[in-house]
C-alpha cells in the first residue's frame, strides 16, 4: 500500500480507497471511488498537502470532485482538480467562503494540534481556503455515472445548507460526509447549521436500502450498517423530547452524538 509522510491511504475494495489525514485534530477522510470511465473523489481534504500527488498514484482515470460540503476541512485541494460537484445550497460558500468565518479563525484552527511533521509548502500564516466557481450544480436524487459504477446523491442539509451524501449502490458503500460519524459530536450548533434539517437528514439516510458500511468523513474509518438503526432510534428520541433546537447540547446515543 502506497506509504506517505502526510496522508494515510487505505483501501477499502479494489476500487475504493480511503485517504486520511491522521496528524491532525479532524481526522479526516476523502474517499477516491474508480469505475470503469472515470473515477469520484468524495471530498479533498484539508488543503495542507496535495491531494492530487496521492491521487495520481491510485488511478490514471479522470477524477471529479463531490463536496459533501463547503467546509475547509473538505475542500482543501479542490483547486488541483478540473471537476468540482456542489450541491446549490453551498454553492456560494465555495465561490465566496462563508460569511462571518473569519480567515484568522481558519487559520488557527488548520494549525492547531497537529501531530505529524507537514510539508515544506504548508504554512498556517499564509494558508488560504480553496475559493472558486463549480463545474456542476447537484441536486437531490442526482446520478453520477463512473461506468459500472453509479453514485446517487441526497441532499442531507442540517450541518451546512448543501450537505450531502453520497451512496455507492453497487457496493452497499453509503458516504456520509459530516452528517454521521463516531467519536466526536456532529456539529449543528452554529448559525449556519440547522438542527431540525440535520434530524431530518438523519432519517432520510437510516431509509435508504441496501446499505453495507457506512463511511462518515472523520473519525473511525467504516462504520457498521446497524447504527442506521441507532439513528432511527436517536431520531424518535430528540423529536418526542423536543431536543431538536439550538442550545440543548450534546445528545448521546449508542455509537454517535450530536451537539446542537
Amino acid at each position: 500500500m502506497l506509504q506517505d509522510a502526510w496522508f494515510t491511504v487505505q483501501q477499502i475494495n479494489d476500487a475504493t480507497f480511503a485517504i486520511s489525514e491522521y496528524g491532525h485534530w479532524e481526522k479526516v477522510h476523502s474517499f477516491l471511488l474508480i469505475g470503469e470511465d472515470k473515477a469520484a473523489l468524495i471530498d479533498t481534504g484539508l488543503g495542507i498537502d496535495s491531494m492530487k500527488r496521492i491521487t495520481d498514484q491510485l488511478t490514471t482515470k479522470p477524477i471529479e470532485v463531490i463536496t459533501t460540503h463547503v467546509h475547509v476541512d473538505h475542500i482543501g485541494s479542490h483547486g488541483e482538480y478540473d471537476t468540482i460537484h456542489v450541491h446549490e445550497r453551498d454553492q456560494d460558500w465555495l465561490i465566496h467562503g462563508i460569511e462571518g468565518l473569519t480567515l484568522q479563525q481558519i487559520r488557527k484552527d488548520i494549525a492547531r494540534d497537529i501531530t505529524l511533521p507537514t510539508p515544506a509548502t504548508f504554512n498556517p500564516k499564509t494558508y488560504m481556503p480553496f475559493q472558486g466557481i463549480p463545474t456542476n450544480i447537484l441536486k437531490d436524487g442526482d446520478i453520477i455515472e463512473l461506468g459500472n459504477r453509479q453514485l446517487t446523491i441526497y441532499h442531507t442539509p442540517g450541518h451546512s445548507p448543501g450537505h450531502i451524501a453520497v451512496f455507492d449502490e453497487k457496493q452497499g458503500y453509503l458516504f456520509t460526509g459530516d452528517l454521521l460519524y463516531d467519536q466526536t459530536p456532529i456539529y449543528a450548533f452554529y448559525p449556519s447549521a440547522n438542527p431540525v434539517d440535520l434530524v431530518s437528514s438523519l432519517e432520510k439516510i437510516s431509509n435508504i436500502d441496501g446499505v453495507k458500511k457506512v463511511f462518515g468523513s472523520h473519525n473511525t474509518l467504516g462504520l457498521d450498517v446497524s447504527i442506521l438503526q441507532e439513528v432511527k432510534q436517536a431520531v424518535t428520541y430528540l423529536q418526542k423530547h423536543d431536543l431538536v433546537k439550538f442550545g440543548t447540547g450534546v445528545h448521546e446515543f449508542n455509537g454517535f452524538c450530536i451537539q446542537f
